[in-house]
């Protein structure tokens, strides 16, 4: 699968998604991308995103 790049608006997008708490998945939906993807670019930009999965109950 070719990757596509990521606009600057994408990045922006991802900020504000990470800023209200939204989890990796939600934030994977909202961009129309992998999970992977979005960990990899909120990593390079020094986000966090909590992935539902590992949340404890």
């Amino acid at each position: 699968m070719a990757r596509r790049p990521w606009s600057f608006k994408e990045d922006r997008r991802l900020m504000e998604l990470a800023k209200s708490s939204a989890s990796l998945e939600e934030a994977a939906k909202a961009l129309g991308r992998s999970p992977d993807a979005v960990k990899r670019m909120a990593l390079r930009l020094g986000l966090s995103l909590k992935s539902k999965a590992s949340k404890k109950s």
